[in-house]
């Protein structure tokens, strides 16, 4: 059976979305790269097996990749969370290492891959023959939690990024919170089959916006094409895990509540009381989600407009 590795890039010791996942596909052995590497190794827990950590400055997936495919050696399934950077850093580490890669993983077996394709309408299998680097989608298993127990130390990795061109930064900018990740947002605003139009969708998004949310739908919404595919959350779209998550007029199918990882704060607007998202909601509104949207909107904009 061929061997299996996670590998998780980091940034100032945070670990990003989707390593847990990643640790848990590759089962426990971990290395951990960037500014902050063994803080980061910490946060994992009794979810690791095993962990090294090289602690190197910045973000340069170019330099970084070949001294990653060295310290991962041949012959072992490479599993990067699918966030930003590890989408970034995923493929350089395949031509490192000359391998394929895969990408959109759901599922990692012995002898196979589960991997989302067409916005995640479609599950494929891929047959493993050999040795493969891949991503896997964040929030789609549950892991034992990592707050219990600790777990090994970290073995320091002394290494130094190899003289490769890489791309130069030039500024780095906070995510615009119309157009990121969902996968990465910590705030949600979430609309449904009870929002009746398009233009309620646009006033939607201007609602996330003045709160710092990102705007996303349910499958209905998408399927309907009044918010474009990316921003359908759910198993069949994007798995996300906010702190807070704002539902208007979203009844709670399944897959839409399996989708939603483990928000810290849910609040629903629907007139239907007994929904399923009005019972996993810390704070239930019984009332129209359309003119609660329109009423939150004035409010918020006329507190701006008094603040200025």
């Amino acid at each position: 059976m061929t061997s299996t590795v996670a590998v998780l890039p980091v940034r100032d010791g945070t670990l990003p979305a989707g390593s847990l996942d990643a640790v848990a596909a590759a089962g426990g052995e971990v290395l951990v790269v960037g500014a902050g590497a063994d803080r980061a190794a910490e946060q994992l827990g009794s979810l690791a097996a095993r962990v090294r950590a090289w602690d190197t400055p910045g973000f340069a997936p170019g330099r970084w990749a070949p001294v990653v495919a060295e310290l991962v050696g041949d012959g072992r399934i490479v599993v990067l969370p699918g966030s930003p950077d590890g989408r970034d850093l995923a493929p350089r580490v395949a031509a490192s290492l000359g391998l394929p890669l895969v990408a959109g993983v759901v599922e990692v077996r012995d002898d196979r891959l589960v991997a989302a394709r067409w916005g995640g309408s479609v599950m494929v299998e891929v047959a493993l023959s050999g040795p493969v680097v891949v991503t896997v989608q964040p929030g789609l298993s549950a892991p034992e939690s990592h707050e219990h127990g600790s777990g090994p130390a970290a073995e320091a990795v002394e290494a130094a990024p190899a003289g490769h061109r890489d791309a130069e930064v030039v500024e780095l900018l906070g995510p615009d919170v119309a157009t990121m990740d969902l996968a990465e947002a910590p705030r949600l605003v979430g609309g449904g089959a009870g929002l009746d139009s398009p233009e309620r969708f646009g006033e939607l998004a201007d609602l996330a916006e003045l709160i710092g949310a990102a705007m996303g739908a349910t499958r209905v919404v998408t399927d309907r094409g009044w918010v474009g595919h990316e921003r359908q959350i759910g198993t069949t779209g994007v798995v996300v895990d906010p702190s807070l998550y704002l539902a208007f007029g979203i009844s709670g199918a399944v897959q839409h509540t399996a989708g939603l990882g483990d928000p810290d704060h849910i609040v629903s607007v629907n007139t239907e009381p007994h929904c399923p998202m009005m019972s996993m909601a810390d704070l239930a509104i019984v009332s129209d989600a359309n003119a609660t949207v329109v009423e939150l909107l004035r409010l918020l904009r006329s507190e701006g407009a008094a603040a200025s």
